[in-house]
C-alpha cells in the first residue's frame, strides 16, 4: 500500500504543533505548510494527545520527503497524513494479533498503587523488574498474581510514595511517585553538529533512506518505533541485543517489522570483533539505553563521533540528559507519572490516569526517525555528522505546552482500514500500517519481524553513498 498523496500546497494552513516539532528538528520553516492532515481524529483525553501524535508523524513525514527530494534532485513530494492511520499506529500493540491472539500488555504488578500520602506507578513487565520490585519491598514472590497484587498493594499503602520510589530504584526496580507538572522540563530535541568534512551525498533512490545502514541499539519502545519507521523508509536496520537481555515477544513483533535482529555479547572477543565490523560500515547509530550505560564498551556518543566524524548518532532516554534522574531507567508509563501527566489525566475519583496511548514512546520514536533523516540531509549538504538527543521527558514537556485544536467531531473511524495481515516466523500477524504519509512511499514493510536474535550480524545493502562521493 502507498501513503496517500495530498496537494502539498505551500499555502496550506500551518499546524502549530507540527511547526514547533519541525523547528526543534532544525527544519526550514517554509516547508511546514506542505504538511496536510485529513481523516478521523482519535486519541482523545484531557491533554492534546491527538495534536502530539499527528504532529510527530507529520514532522517525520516531512523529514522523509525532504531527504527524498534532496537525494533525487527533485521537488518535495506531497506530504499528507491521515489521522485514522496515526491513531491505529499509536495503539499498534492493542491491534496486533499473532495467530488471532492479542499480545499481553501490562503485567499484573505494573500499575498505580495508593501510598500513604499519594500514588505510585510501578513497571514490572519484565521478570527481572518484577523480582527487583518485590525484593525491594521485602515481598517473597508466591507466583500467584492475585495474591501478589494484594500484597504489593498493602506494602505500598504503608509507605510514603517517594519512599517507595527511592527504595525500589535503589534495588534496580522501577517505581515513580505520581507528581504534579513541573518536575521535569526538557528540550524536545538537542542537536550538536560535528566539524564538517566533505559533503556525503547519497545516491538517488526510490525511498528516503534506501541503503542507509542503521545500527539499532535500542529496546522498548521509542527506539524500536524509530527504527521500524526507518526500515519502512528503506534503511538497512540491524538490531543488536545482549543474549541475556531477552526482549518481550509481543513488543518485538510489534516493533520488529522491516529489520534484522542479532545477538552479540560486547564483552566477548569474537562478538566484539563482529560488532566492530558492523560499526565501521554504519551510517547511523541509534542508542536507546540510559545515559552512560554503554560507556564501558567505549560506545558513548563522543567516542563514536571521534572515531567516525561523519556518523549520525541519535540517543534517546527516559528522563532527559541533565538533572538528578539523568541515569535512571524509565518507561512511558513512569514518565507520565513523574511529569504530571497522570495527575492531569486523573479520573473523577482522584485516581491517576494515563494518556489514551503510549504516546510519549510513539511520538519520540517518530521524532527520532525525523532527526536522523534531517541529519542525513545536512550531512549530504555539508559533510558534518550530527549528534541528536531526545527523551520521553522532553516529549512530555512538549505535550504539556501544546495548545489543543478545535474539538474534533464525535466518533472515531474504525481501525480496520489501517490493519493488514501477513505471514511471519511467529505465525499469521494482523498489524497496523505505518502512518507516514509521503507520496510514493509504502505504508507496509517489505519484511515481517524475524524471530528475536536469529539473524546473522551483517549488513544486507551495499550502502547509500554516491560512488566517488
Amino acid at each position: 500500500m502507498t501513503g496517500a498523496a495530498g496537494s502539498g500546497a505551500a499555502d496550506a494552513p500551518t499546524d502549530p504543533a507540527t511547526a514547533h516539532a519541525w523547528h526543534a528538528l532544525g527544519g526550514a520553516p517554509e516547508l511546514v505548510g506542505r504538511v496536510t492532515y485529513a481523516g478521523s481524529p482519535g486519541l482523545r483525553g484531557v491533554l492534546p494527545t491527538r495534536e502530539l501524535a499527528r504532529a510527530s508523524v507529520g514532522a517525520c513525514s516531512l523529514a522523509a520527503a525532504e531527504l527524498l527530494a534532496q537525494r533525487n534532485g527533485r521537488g518535495l513530494p506531497a506530504v499528507h497524513v491521515d489521522e485514522g492511520a496515526v491513531t491505529a499506529a499509536f495503539t499498534s500493540e492493542r491491534h496486533l494479533r499473532v495467530e488471532g491472539r492479542p499480545i499481553p500488555l501490562f503485567a499484573p504488578l505494573s500499575g498505580f498503587w495508593r501510598a500513604a500520602d499519594g500514588w505510585v506507578r510501578t513497571h514490572a513487565n519484565y521478570p527481572h523488574h518484577r523480582a527487583r520490585l518485590l525484593a525491594a519491598l521485602e515481598l517473597p514472590d508466591s507466583g500467584d498474581d492475585t495474591d501478589m497484587v494484594d500484597r504489593l498493594s498493602a506494602a505500598v499503602g504503608e509507605r510514603d510514595a517517594v519512599d517507595v520510589q527511592e527504595t525500589v530504584y535503589a534495588a534496580g526496580g522501577l517505581a515513580v511517585a505520581v507528581s504534579p507538572p513541573g518536575a521535569f522540563e526538557q528540550p524536545l530535541v538537542t542537536t550538536v553538529a560535528v566539524e564538517a568534512d566533505a559533503p556525503v551525498p547519497l545516491r538517488p533512490a526510490a525511498l528516503p533512506v534506501e541503503g542507509v545502514r542503521v545500527l539499532d541499539l535500542t529496546r522498548v519502545l521509542a527506539g524500536p518505533v524509530a527504527t521500524r519507521t526507518l526500515a519502512l523508509l528503506g534503511a538497512d536496520v540491524l538490531r543488536v541485543d545482549a543474549p541475556w537481555l531477552r526482549e518481550d515477544d509481543g513488543t518485538h513483533i510489534d516493533t520488529g517489522f522491516g529489520k534484522r535482529t542479532a545477538l552479540l555479547a560486547l564483552g566477548d572477543v569474537a562478538d566484539r570483533a563482529t560488532f566492530e565490523q558492523m560499526l565501521d560500515a554504519a551510517d547511523v547509530v541509534l542508542v536507546g539505553y540510559r545515559p552512560g550505560a554503554l560507556d564501558r564498551y567505549d560506545l558513548s556518543a563522543d567516542a563514536l563521533l571521534a572515531r567516525r566524524p561523519g556518523l549520525v548518532v541519535a540517543e534517546l532516554c527516559a528522563w532527559g540528559w541533565d538533572g538528578p534522574w539523568v541515569g535512571r531507567r524509565g518507561f512511558d508509563s513512569l514518565v507520565q507519572a513523574g511529569t504530571g501527566i497522570s495527575v492531569i489525566e486523573q479520573a473523577d475519583d482522584g485516581r491517576p490516569g494515563a494518556l489514551p496511548a503510549q504516546a510519549l514512546d510513539h511520538s519520540t520514536g517518530y521524532l527520532v526517525a525525523a532527526a536522523v533523516m534531517r541529519a542525513l540531509t545536512s550531512r549530504a549538504l555539508t559533510g558534518a555528522g550530527q549528534h541528536v538527543r531526545l527523551s520521553l521527558a522532553g516529549t512530555a514537556t512538549w505535550l504539556l505546552g501544546i495548545v489543543p485544536l478545535a474539538a474534533p467531531a464525535p466518533g472515531t473511524e474504525p481501525p480496520d482500514r489501517w490493519l493488514v495481515e501477513t505471514g511471519s516466523p511467529y505465525g499469521r500477524l494482523r498489524h497496523a500500517l505505518s502512518p507516514i504519509g509521503v507520496e510514493g512511499v509504502p505504508s507496509d514493510w517489505s519484511r515481517p519481524p524475524s524471530r528475536w536474535g536469529t539473524d546473522e550480524a551483517r549488513w544486507g545493502s551495499p550502502g547509500p553513498v554516491t560512488p566517488g562521493g
